[in-house]
Formats: C-alpha cells, sequence, structure tokens
C-alpha cells in the first residue's frame, strides 16, 4: 500500500477517474455476479438478463429485477462509495445499476449499464433500463467515459474483475498512472491493492485529496 500512496503524492493527481464494478457495492450487502457467492450461481444470466428472456417470459424477468430492487433499495452506500464521493471534481464511471455512487453523493456518475431503477419502453413495451447480456452499450454513456478516461491523469479501478466487455476494454487502453483495488486483481494496472473496496479506498482518497 505505502508505495500506492507514495506514486499518488508524487503524481499530486488534478484529473481523477473511478472506473468501479459490482466489487464496489459488495460491502454494502449487494451480491456481485461472478464469484463464491455471485447471482450467476445461483440463476443463470440466459433466463434472466437478456432480450430473449424478457420476450419469453417477462413476467419472471421483472419478478427478478424487483426482488433485486429490494435488496438494493435497503443496502446503504459503504465507506467505498462514501470516500468517492470525496473527490468532488472526479468522474465516475461504474458498471453498477444500483446508484449507490450518487445516494453517497458522487455528483459525476457515467451509468455504463443503466440503473435498475429507472424503466424505458421499447416497442411499446416497458422494460427495466439496464443493458442486457448482447445488447450495447449506451453511445452516449460511452463517449463520456472514453474522453474522461482519456483525460485522466489517474485512473482508479475498483471492484471489477475486468471480464466484462465492451466495459473492459475502457480500461485496457489507459497508460497513465492507475491503480486497481480488488481483492483478485486483474493485473492490468499500475499498481494492485489485493483487498475489498470499502478497506482500501478511504486511505486512496485521502492520500489524492492531500496530494492535491
Amino acid at each position: 500500500m505505502r508505495d500506492v500512496l507514495d506514486a499518488i503524492r508524487r503524481a499530486a493527481p488534478r484529473r481523477v477517474v473511478v472506473f468501479t464494478g459490482a466489487g464496489v457495492s459488495a460491502d454494502s450487502g449487494i451480491p456481485t455476479f461472478r464469484g463464491a457467492d455471485g447471482l450467476w450461481r445461483n440463476f443463470r444470466a440466459e433466463d434472466l438478463a437478456t432480450p430473449e428472456a424478457f420476450a419469453r417470459d417477462p413476467e419472471l424477468v421483472w419478478e427478478w429485477y424487483e426482488w433485486r430492487r429490494g435488496i438494493i433499495s435497503a443496502a446503504e452506500p459503504n465507506a467505498a462509495h462514501r470516500a468517492i464521493a470525496r473527490l468532488e471534481d472526479a468522474r465516475v464511471v461504474t458498471q453498477n445499476v444500483d446508484g449507490l455512487h450518487a445516494r453517497a453523493g458522487s455528483r459525476n456518475v457515467i451509468e455504463l449499464h443503466g440503473n435498475i431503477f429507472r424503466e424505458r419502453r421499447e416497442g411499446g413495451v416497458r422494460r427495466p433500463d439496464v443493458v442486457w447480456i448482447g445488447e450495447m452499450l449506451p453511445r452516449d454513456a460511452v463517449a463520456a467515459a472514453v474522453e474522461a478516461i482519456g483525460n485522466a491523469d489517474l485512473l482508479l479501478v475498483i471492484g471489477t474483475s475486468l471480464l466484462v466487455h465492451p466495459a473492459a476494454g475502457l480500461v485496457e487502453g489507459f497508460r497513465g498512472l492507475s491503480v486497481e483495488i480488488n481483492p483478485q486483481p486483474a493485473g492490468q494496472c499500475t499498481f494492485a491493492i489485493a483487498a475489498r473496496a470499502a478497506e482500501a479506498t478511504p486511505p486512496v482518497v485521502e492520500t489524492i485529496l492531500e496530494a492535491q
């Protein structure tokens, strides 16, 4: 951890982007999709998170999303969310649909996969405003994320396996100072901290604030 904090102090970053995945919300009690307790160990993605699944059985898909909404509504932002929100000028690019970054106070949030609490109509049918497997990411969100990451002098990658494309591809091309926080780091960043988001994010953020 010390070498990471020293590198941040030397860089004194002004343009910070935080890229987050499901692991940042795990300490709020929201299940991730992969891993030992991941949602996909108990549910098949093909049955619940694809356009085909929705066309086949919309009632089942809506029931699953209402269940997830209930879990998220009962959760609170954790120490990682609150720490990230202290970076008032940072852009937060998230793969999460839970809205916890905004609830924690982050103001510049780019939601790559939508938001589970929003709905939209498609072909006259009401559906969750989330990106399902096989669907394209929203163009405006991708464009905003590409611009933000391209202009960053520090990229924090928190709580993501970097396995979900095309979102993960936004990180792969970054060549500046980057720090990954994840229990099992993917190894694509300058530095990696093998720890849970709620544990390691606060001291990293504190160092950024001191260095600015």
